[in-house]
């Protein structure tokens, strides 16, 4: 697993073996995991979402503590996955990560709680599969614009991209602090401490 420029987010290629009937490969593996991150992955919820091109998803977290932990694959076609820091306080608040995910290299990209993620789907038909660690709560779930210049993730520009209505009026970064809605940095460490055995009991 590769540690990405933004604290709390993991990037794991697998093996894959191939021969005339096809692929195998393993996209996640809890040793391996916990070996990284320095905890096992809780698993409250498994999603899957099918996007046509041009489609935009993010970004999206939830409320922290407990927030949601996620480790995401793209099953088929492709994406740009992208991970921001919106943790207040955060030595990284702000920045952002992008990879292309896509049914070829089957990589798994892990979130920590308390980060952002968005995604756009570069193809028709790109399936998105991730496993949650907490179950999804709509009035806990937070968005902010995708499109934030002054968070300025390069978007594909040869694509129309296509957002919700609730992502079209997400507030920009400095709207979301100065409403208090992020997450606190030092508390999400506190929690995922508290997870790996590693912190005190609350």
């Amino acid at each position: 697993m590769e540690l990405l420029d933004v604290d709390g987010a993991w990037l794991y290629t697998p093996e894959i073996m191939r021969d005339e009937r096809g692929e195998f490969l393993e996209w996640f593996r809890g040793r391996t995991f916990q070996e990284k991150i320095g905890h096992p992955l809780s698993l409250a919820q498994a999603n899957c979402s099918v996007s046509r091109k041009g489609v935009l998803r993010g970004i999206h977290f939830a409320d922290a503590p407990p927030g949601q932990a996620k480790y995401v694959t793209c099953a088929s076609g492709t994406v740009l996955d992208v991970v921001v820091d919106v943790r207040r306080g955060s030595p990284t608040f702000g920045r952002w990560a992008a990879v292309r995910l896509d049914a070829a290299r089957h990589q798994g990209l892990y979130l920590a709680e308390g980060l952002g993620h968005a995604f756009m789907a570069l193809t028709d038909d790109a399936t998105v599969v991730y496993l949650c660690s907490q179950p999804y709560v709509a009035e806990a779930e937070r968005a902010v614009d995708p499109l934030d210049p002054a968070i300025g993730i390069e978007w594909p520009t040869d694509i129309d991209i296509v957002l919700s209505a609730k992502d079209t009026h997400a507030p920009s970064l400095a709207q979301a602090a100065e409403s208090g809605i992020l997450p606190d940095y030092e508390e999400c460490r506190a929690y995922i401490a508290e997870a790996a055995g590693v912190g005190p009991a609350r």
